[in-house]
């Protein structure tokens, strides 16, 4: 009589990885192929802003004019970066530009991209597209179509507001108007490409959140509290941060739309910058200016990480 032994079960195997680093063969790793395809990115990167970055490093401590001979001069430059009252005055211009564009900026995107991510909302594409569309247009060319929709002669914005009794007036020669006009046309040009930031984030909160959410009772405004803004953390912390650096960073439309002018008002530290070093040849200052500004872009980013670093720990 002949006993058949039964087949021991098949020892289970996982899947195979889709990504990730177990994914990547070991054989691949550090291939010389994959160096000799990044060469021509990495001799780009080294050319066009590595060394212009070490040599305007060491240009902030001479007086270089770009003519002739410079010479040595230690850290005059970045004293004198705290001590000019020009250069002080266009950083208060700068820190008023940005703390009326940037949260102007992220809240309106965030707001839009709620309302687009609705999905009841009918048309959302083409809502998406029109929004969307103002980013695209060219930073000076959006300045030169507001100038001339803001001319207090020809402009059409002031011709529709004279016809309901509102005379708007020159505000790019408005010492107090000029800056936060400026500012609300910065807004108009960039707050799609944060919307659609805001919208790829909104995609990737998973629909069974707020699903359990209805079913506990929550209503919108518990939904958007308790699980939609704690999702976005991150992605509201990328937002902030780019906001920030573009508000340190306006020249375009400010100086095509006011010059820095009035007497000055709306002279940021980039256009300080510009002016320093190619309208008054000062290279060395020029190139303290632009560590500074540096500097105090790398301290408010790392403010912020920090801050929505620990808030997204202590929501785990």
């Amino acid at each position: 009589m002949s006993t058949t032994l039964p087949k021991p079960a098949a020892r289970y195997r996982p899947p195979a990885p889709l990504g990730g680093r177990d994914a990547v063969p070991r054989r691949s790793r550090g291939n010389p192929l994959a160096l000799l395809f990044l060469a021509p990115a990495l001799v780009v990167l080294g050319a066009f802003v590595a060394w212009p970055m070490l040599s305007a490093f060491r240009l902030s401590f001479t007086d270089s004019s770009g003519f002739g001979r410079e010479s040595w001069v230690g850290l005059d430059n970045y004293a004198r970066v705290f001590t000019d009252p020009t250069v002080l005055r266009a950083l208060g211009n700068t820190a008023l530009y940005a703390v009326l564009f940037t949260p102007t900026a992220v809240i309106v995107a965030l707001v839009l991209a709620l309302a687009l991510n609705h999905p009841r909302l009918p048309l959302r594409g083409v809502f998406r597209t029109a929004l969307f569309l103002p980013f695209v247009v060219s930073l000076a060319v959006a300045a030169f179509a507001w100038s001339y929709l803001l001319d207090p002669q020809i402009g059409l914005l002031n011709y529709w507001l004279r016809g309901i009794g509102i005379q708007l007036g020159n505000v790019l020669q408005d010492p107090t108007l000029a800056m936060p006009t400026v500012a609300l046309v910065a807004v108009w040009k960039t707050f799609g490409f944060y919307m659609v930031i805001f919208l790829a984030g909104l995609q990737e909160i998973p629909a069974s959140l707020r699903e359990a959410a209805v079913v506990d009772g929550a209503n919108a405004w518990q939904r958007l509290v308790h699980i939609t803004l704690p999702m976005l953390s991150n992605t509201f912390a990328f937002v902030l941060i780019v906001a920030l650096i573009a508000a340190l960073q306006a020249f375009d439309q400010i100086y095509v739309m006011t010059g820095g002018g009035p007497f000055g008002s709306t002279q940021t530290i980039v256009m300080e910058i510009y002016e320093s070093g190619f309208k008054e040849l000062e290279l060395g200052f020029a190139s303290a200016v632009s560590y500074v500004l540096l500097a105090i872009t790398l301290v408010l980013s790392l403010v912020q990480f920090i801050f929505f670093g620990r808030r997204e720990r202590d929501a785990q």
